[in-house]
């Protein structure tokens, strides 16, 4: 049974992710830093907040799951920031697109199949 969010791995993993995609927008250029770059750390902050507020109305199996979609929207939001930091040329170093689009999708199918357990199997413990 899971006592807390923090015990869930997608929370972990989200936090993990924003916090590394907060950190690679500091080097974004400096006109970013209030445009995407803003856009971009809110949406993956975004994520682990939804799955916080989520977990704590999971006695009701419908808040949690629409917290957990709105948790899913933010991750392919994210992942869009991404798509057009790189096109842009804001974002330069492939390397670092292609791993957080590749985390990201990650979390995307692990946020999926996550409301599938939840919607199938919803217990208040979890």
């Amino acid at each position: 049974m899971k006592k807390s969010y923090r015990d869930l791995e997608i929370y972990q993993k989200a936090v993990q992710l924003s916090t590394g995609i907060h950190n690679l927008s500091l080097k974004f250029p400096k006109f970013e830093m209030y445009e995407e770059g803003s856009q971009i750390r809110r949406a993956s902050k975004s994520i682990a907040a939804n799955i916080v507020e989520g977990f704590g109305r999971r006695r009701y199996k419908q808040e949690f799951i629409r917290f957990l979609f709105y948790a899913l929207a933010s991750c392919d939001e994210t992942r869009a920031h991404l798509e057009m930091l790189f096109k842009t040329q804001s974002l330069k170093d492939r390397n670092d697109y292609l791993f957080f689009c590749r985390e990201y999708d990650h979390l995307g199918r692990m946020l999926t199949n996550f409301i599938k357990t939840v919607t199938i199997n919803h217990k208040t413990g979890i």
